[in-house]
């Protein structure tokens, strides 16, 4: 039988996941409100 508490105990995540959890993190990705506001602001300028 599985001793689940051991399993999790010997878990380590992969570097992958590591490394993509702190490139997603980390960037400033605009969203379509971003984009939108930038739109809409330009527009206002002219």
């Amino acid at each position: 039988m599985i001793n689940f508490d051991e399993e999790v105990a010997k878990f380590v995540p992969s570097l992958e996941v590591e490394q993509a959890e702190d490139v997603i993190n980390n960037n400033d990705l605009s969203d379509i409100t971003d984009i939108i506001k930038t739109m809409m602001k330009d527009l206002k300028d002219k």
